[in-house]
């Protein structure tokens, strides 16, 4: 008999199916064993009736918690299932009957589950968070896909920093040679962005901060889109389109999950186009008015980075994402261009997350001059030979060009609404964790 999956089950009311999974839960009550079958895409109820074959009942009984198990049985159509849809079974094959599983329905700590993440994964809540994840990424694929960008993967091992190699991890390459783990793949995009007109690359990054905040990992993915002959307005535009289609997708596709995850929907809901657009000078006048009506505690000066408070702030006032830009020149990296009238402000861009989730998006526009450029690598004390490559990019055919980068478990937090990004990839890397 053909293998079915749990989320196609509602196509085959009446049938007699076959479904390979793994014993969620279960209870009996007299001549009934109520099995919960998960199979990766979803969870049934399976009742096995005594009276229909004692041997099956007996079996099901002595069942322990994450089983592997073969069920054959009809479909029916059952209005208080979640999935509408239950499960009268006539067989059962048991591929290994498991004992002791870790993890039980009660409480645990988060350390005791972190120790246990392989096997936490299985649970609903985070099975929940990792399927949303997963829509997340193909929107983001689409997004840009459909676009016309060509997607051109950038190296893990670098040779240089982007801005210095203090929060970067050092590993030892062959010879004398140091490399680092990449932190960002923007100077490589800027390379391909000059062959191909829009790129972008999506895979691992990693930052050597010794944070231990809710929203820090030392390894997370990101996706960096690069654009020739654009400026920091353009990303702006990129970017709300981009967040857009991943609030529409997770809305219509992950509905089920954001129920088992009790998100309030319609804070998503609520997100519209067009985000505000904030100058930095104005966000650091909300931010001491702010501060005087005595709703944030530290007086925020200009020409500082902005903290998780000031940032929480800030989305607050508009209840929805909002761009920042023009960032003071010293926060920012070498390579971001500067405003001709304002020399002292880049023309960065940050986008801020309502609900606290703070920064997800971080870009601009880049210097496009040669000589800007060697002098900035001088005054960042870089070694401006690693970034000859990088400066032939100026050389041989320079035009303005802009990018961003988009943070995933940032972004799949919000989406989700849970408290900390540790949950929102498979295996978390953090600064005390670097098992299983």
């Amino acid at each position: 008999m053909k293998q079915i999956y749990i989320e196609q089950l509602k196509a085959h009311i009446g049938e007699e199916v076959t479904l390979k999974g793994w014993l969620y839960n279960s209870r009996s009550s007299g001549k009934l064993v109520f099995l919960q079958l998960r199979d990766g895409t979803g969870i049934v109820q399976c009742v096995v009736f005594k009276g229909n074959n004692e041997e099956v009942f007996e079996t099901a009984k002595g069942l322990g918690q994450e089983s592997s198990i073969v069920v054959t049985g009809s479909v029916k159509e059952d209005a208080r299932s979640p999935i509408g849809v239950e499960i009268d079974v006539t067989g059962l094959e048991v591929l290994q009957n498991v004992h002791d599983y870790p993890i039980t329905p009660k409480e645990h700590g988060t350390e005791f589950l972190m120790d246990h993440r392989h096997l936490w994964i299985r649970s609903k809540r985070q099975h929940a968070i990792l399927r949303v994840r997963h829509t997340v990424i193909k929107a983001v694929r689409d997004y840009f896909d459909d676009l016309g960008f060509t997607l051109a993967d950038t190296p893990i091992f670098t040779p240089a920093a982007c801005e210095g190699t203090t929060t970067l991890f050092e590993v030892e390459y062959f010879g004398d040679d140091k490399a680092y783990l990449t932190q960002s793949g923007q100077l490589y995009n800027e390379a391909t962005a000059a062959a191909f007109g829009k790129s972008y690359a999506f895979g691992p990054t990693f930052r050597a901060e010794k944070s231990k905040t809710r929203r820090h990992l030392t390894e997370f993915w990101m996706v960096e889109p690069e654009v020739a002959f654009a400026g920091y307005e353009d990303m702006m535009d990129l970017g709300e389109g981009l967040i857009l289609q991943i609030v529409d997708r997770v809305l219509n596709e992950r509905r089920h999950e954001l129920e088992i995850l009790e998100r309030d929907i319609t804070k998503l809901e609520e997100i519209k186009g067009p985000f505000p657009r904030v100058h930095y000078d104005d966000a650091v006048k909300m931010l001491q008015e702010g501060h005087q009506k005595g709703e944030l505690e530290n007086n925020f000066e200009w020409g500082g980075d902005f903290g998780a408070p000031d940032e929480t702030y800030l989305s607050k006032q508009f209840g929805l994402p909002v761009f920042v830009h023009h960032f003071p020149t010293a926060i920012k990296g070498f390579y971001f261009e500067v405003d001709k009238d304002r020399p002292e402000c880049a023309l960065g861009i940050d986008l801020l997350a309502p609900e606290g989730y703070g920064e997800i998006i971080g870009g601009g526009e880049r210097a496009a001059n040669l000589e800007y450029l060697e002098k900035q690598l001088a005054h960042h004390g870089l070694p401006q030979d690693i970034f000859e490559w990088y400066l032939d990019l100026r050389r041989y055919g320079s035009v303005p060009h802009a990018g961003f980068g988009m943070g995933i478990e940032r972004t799949v937090a919000w989406m989700c609404g849970i408290e900390h990004v540790r949950e929102t990839i498979p295996f978390p890397r953090m600064l005390y964790r670097l098992r299983p």
